[in-house]
């Protein structure tokens, strides 16, 4: 398959699921081709996707890093090589913050998804029953 077929179908995605994709993310899709057939298959791909999913593992982290930080653990190792305890705290703030961010982000678009689904159960209603 060539680069060009590649862009035109990523293009159609793109432009037949816009909703799907949020403004807040330039240059939201990625590709490449490699031109070396994989053994015994015509054709192959791989997908990778980028979603909200991600602020699970952050709140997570952030929640070991908490009870870690509280009892002091491992901090002397780091605080003997020079690193503030401020720096931990600006760490954790900095992670706090970014799944804050991700969280409005989603609930954004639950409000958008349930907007666009009120918007759906009027017009059945305008046109009664069928």
């Amino acid at each position: 398959m060539s680069m060009k077929e590649v862009e035109e179908q990523m293009l159609a995605v793109q432009s037949k699921n816009s909703s799907y994709f949020v403004e807040w993310i330039p240059n939201n899709m990625k590709m490449a081709v490699c031109h070396i057939q994989p053994h015994c298959f015509k054709i192959s791909s791989t997908f990778i996707s980028n979603s909200m999913a991600i602020q699970e593992l952050f709140k997570r982290i952030s929640e070991q890093f908490t009870a870690m930080f509280l009892l002091k653990a491992f901090l002397h190792w780091y605080t003997g090589k020079g690193m503030d305890k401020m720096e931990f705290t600006e760490a954790e703030s900095n992670t706090n913050d970014l799944v804050s961010e991700y969280q409005q982000h989603q609930d954004a678009m639950a409000d958008e998804e349930g907007k666009m689904y009120e918007d759906d159960e009027d017009e059945s209603e305008a046109q009664g029953p069928k």
